[in-house]
């Protein structure tokens, strides 16, 4: 079986970068479109396609942080709660919403869809990371919010926000964390 060593060595030391330290230039659609096309490259059972993607770029970012303040002002949200949902977007060159869509399907059941999703969020993330720019997978309230996410993103009912990735420029590295011990997160069955 040929091995893509450089792959499995990605995989093996890849690094989400924290989203504040995320800075112009994003990548312009050029060189987005084949991070998205490898984004949608996800296990998918009944080729449903249960998911779509919300390119966010500065003006829409602005107006998402608009809308999020306004609702963390409705919501009653504590100021320091309020403010971390704001400054992703105020912060973020580039974003894209990942949406769970799920379709109606006898076969195919809603969570699968979902977890179909997720892995859309993650294979962007790790396209982002493999072309050498920074990214992060980020929720917060404004991820859970109806209201924000209908009139911010047009989620319909049934819809749900897997997550924002946001991707940038890295202005700083972040230090190496502790990784799970294999040996406590791992069983094997053998018979």
């Amino acid at each position: 079986m040929p091995a893509n060593s450089s792959a499995l060595d990605f995989l093996l030391t890849r690094r989400s970068r924290p989203a504040k330290t995320l800075r112009a230039p994003a990548p312009d659609r050029a060189a987005l479109t084949p991070l998205l096309t490898a984004a949608l490259r996800v296990p998918d059972h009944g080729k449903l396609e249960p998911w779509r993607l919300i390119v966010l770029e500065r003006t829409a970012l602005d107006r998402l942080a608009a809308l999020a303040e306004a609702r963390a002002g409705a919501l009653g949200l504590a100021a320091d709660q309020a403010a971390k949902g704001i400054s992703q977007f105020t912060e973020s060159p580039l974003a894209v919403a990942v949406v769970s869509a799920p379709v109606a399907s006898e076969k195919i059941p809603a969570i699968e869809q979902a977890r179909s999703a997720a892995c859309v969020a993650l294979s962007l993330l790790n396209a982002a990371l493999a072309a050498g720019w920074g990214a992060a997978w980020l929720t917060g309230w404004p991820a859970y919010d109806r209201g924000f996410l209908a009139t911010g993103l047009g989620l319909a009912p049934g819809e749900s926000l897997v997550g924002f990735v946001h991707i940038g420029s890295e202005s700083a590295a972040p230090p190496e964390r502790p990784r799970p011990d294999l040996a406590a997160r791992v069983s094997w069955a053998e018979a």
